[in-house]
């Protein structure tokens, strides 16, 4: 059940916040609108240490997104920001070589 995950923006806001500018930037309104919504659904388990991507939706490891998958590369201050968008729903926020996110205390295990 997808309410179960908490919302992006409850666990990382800063995070959100610069989507949200940044998508606006980019002239990305609707997926700004939806950055608001995002449901942390899994932390990327990759091991990599430059690496705090985000899982926005369940997707079988080891399947393509298919039909209707776009990048939407960001332009952050630091490192880098990537989404994996397929039919305007923002699936995965790459997030790469930036300075640790901190969690709000209380919103994860």
């Amino acid at each position: 059940m997808e309410q179960a995950h908490p919302l992006v923006r409850d666990v990382f806001p800063d995070l959100v916040d610069e989507l949200i500018a940044l998508l606006e930037d980019e002239g990305e309104r609707e997926l700004a609108l939806c950055a608001w919504d995002l449901r942390l659904v899994a932390m990327c388990d990759c091991g990599d240490d430059f690496c705090q991507s985000i899982h926005t939706a369940v997707r079988p490891k080891g399947e393509p997104y298919g039909e209707g998958h776009r990048c939407v590369p960001l332009l952050p201050e630091e490192g880098m920001l990537v989404l994996d968008v397929v039919k305007g729903r923002i699936m995965y926020i790459e997030v790469l070589d930036r300075p640790p996110m901190e969690a709000r205390r209380g919103t994860r295990d």
